[in-house]
């Protein structure tokens, strides 16, 4: 993932933050606990592909990007 664009890209729903997964190929909303996945290193950034987080999964980012 480009940190540059995951610099300015933003949660469509909140504007909040993005967190990058990288192990799960996901950008991570903390505010709405959904996850957008990354499709051929293309964020779908659509809140029909998103996920909601299970209530006792963890929020973390991975390193590297």
């Amino acid at each position: 993932m480009d940190r540059r664009l995951l610099d300015i890209l933003v949660c469509p729903l909140c504007k909040g933050k993005l967190t990058y997964n990288k192990k799960a190929a996901e950008l991570i909303c903390p505010i709405d606990r959904i996850a957008f996945p990354i499709r051929d290193d293309i964020p779908v950034m659509l809140e029909e592909e998103a996920r909601k987080l299970a209530a006792d999964e963890e929020i973390s980012s991975e390193a590297g990007s």
